[in-house]
Formats: structure tokens, sequence, C-alpha cells
């Protein structure tokens, strides 16, 4: 495994989860994060072109071959 997948696969955790958090815990969030939720709200079209650039970037990883 090469050290681009090992990034693409921790990129991928890191954006599935911003999506969670975004769909389903943006109350908790806010309310527990308060200084850092003003300067970076839960905003689901963020997350949503995060998801899909991650989502890209991996195709291109695994066209060459540095996926699998």
């Amino acid at each position: 495994m090469t050290i681009e997948a090992v990034v693409f696969y921790i990129l991928l955790v890191d954006a599935v989860s911003a999506n969670l958090m975004v769909r389903f815990g943006a109350q908790w969030y806010v309310q527990n994060f308060r200084t850092l939720s003003r300067w970076f709200p839960p905003a689901e079209g963020w997350a949503l072109w995060y998801l899909a650039l991650v989502l890209w970037v991996g195709s291109l990883l695994y066209r060459a071959g540095a996926l699998f």
C-alpha cells in the first residue's frame, strides 16, 4: 500500500464523518463546540463538495493502480 492510498483512506474517513456529522450531529456540534462552530459552522454544501473531491481523487488513484 502506497502513501497516497493511506492518505486517501484517511481523507475518505474524514469526509464521510464530516457528512454524517452535518446530517445527524449538527446540533450536538454547535452545543458542545461553541467557539469552534462560530468559525467553522456545519454546512451541508461544503461537506458534500469535500466528499465529491475526495471521491474524485480516489477515482484518479484507482485508475493509476495506486489503491489496491
